[in-house]
């Protein structure tokens, strides 16, 4: 299979790249010199030139906070930067997998969020990814919809990344615990995008680590296992607080739980859990280092 990616130097976007490769795919990694998804003749070009089987369009505005006050910029990629890459791909007949967000909802529900929820965003980030949503609906003919929450991996900035940082360099951390997710390794979600794209199975996912926690929890358990794995020498106490204690420009989700109901009626096997995937995520730091 030929497969295009877009955000190629993103943090999805390189285990993307590595994992396609490693399963013996053609790709054309695009980082945004090669593809600026702003600009709809290159993007037509570029597609239809490399003639892909699928388009994974993991290019985005993921600066949350800036986003609030940088309408035009989230809105000039998240939606039509979408647009083109979603029209360049319907023309030379490529799947679209368009990786989207648990931003799209207003994160106030009781329960997880099934695929087929109303989507309320309440940032600009999230109206920005549910604009893309609804452009690659409509002009996708053959489109995969991937939602998922709280992503790190081993190539960007992340926040399992910066609790280790802040875990040796400040006496206490504070960290919120009324707010729950499912951190989602980029590699496992990366395994899955390949094995959804190999199918016609198409629609809407919600695709992040199984289970979920606070970002109290995540903490102890990011510093927990990176003291065993790592040798972390850990000098900062942790201390959890509310929401109102850590005011952002962007109101952040009181629960981002992603139900994986599309994984299930899909008969795809589901991604494991969230711990596992952090476990392998320090190992591969420690080879890194």
């Amino acid at each position: 299979m030929k497969v295009l990616i877009t955000g190629a130097n993103g943090q999805l976007g390189r285990d993307t790249t590595i994992v396609f490769e490693a399963a013996g795919h053609t790709v054309l990694a695009c980082d945004r010199d090669k593809l600026d998804i702003t600009d709809q003749q290159q993007c037509e070009e570029v597609v239809a030139d490399f003639k892909p089987d699928a388009v994974l369009h993991c290019a985005a505005y993921t600066a949350v906070d800036a986003a609030e006050s940088d309408i035009d910029g989230a809105y000039l990629l998240n939606a039509a930067g979408t647009r083109n890459v979603a029209v360049a791909a319907e023309k030379c007949g490529a799947k679209m997998v368009y990786i989207s967000t648990d931003y799209v909802f207003d994160g106030l529900a009781e329960q997880p969020y099934q695929e087929y929820d109303a989507a309320k965003p309440r940032t600009v980030y999230g109206k920005s990814k549910l604009a893309g949503e609804m452009l690659v609906q409509s002009l996708s003919s053959r489109y995969f919809i991937v939602r998922t929450s709280w992503v790190y991996g081993i190539y960007g900035s992340n926040f399992v990344k910066t609790i280790m940082r802040y875990a040796q360099e400040k006496p206490v951390l504070k960290v919120v615990d009324d707010q729950i997710g499912s951190p989602t390794y980029t590699v496992d979600l990366a395994h899955f995008l390949l094995e959804l794209a190999l199918t016609e199975k198409y629609g809407i996912y919600h695709a992040s680590n199984s289970g979920a926690c606070s970002w109290y929890e995540f903490t102890q358990a990011i510093l927990e296992e990176a003291k065993e794995l790592l040798g972390l020498s850990v000098t900062a106490g942790l201390v959890p607080c509310t929401t109102e204690e850590y005011p952002r420009p962007a109101p952040r989700p009181r629960n981002s739980v992603l139900e994986h109901l599309s994984i299930r009626t899909n008969g795809f096997k589901d991604i494991r859990p969230w711990r596992e995937g952090l476990r392998d995520f320090l190992k591969e730091l420690k080879q890194e280092q």
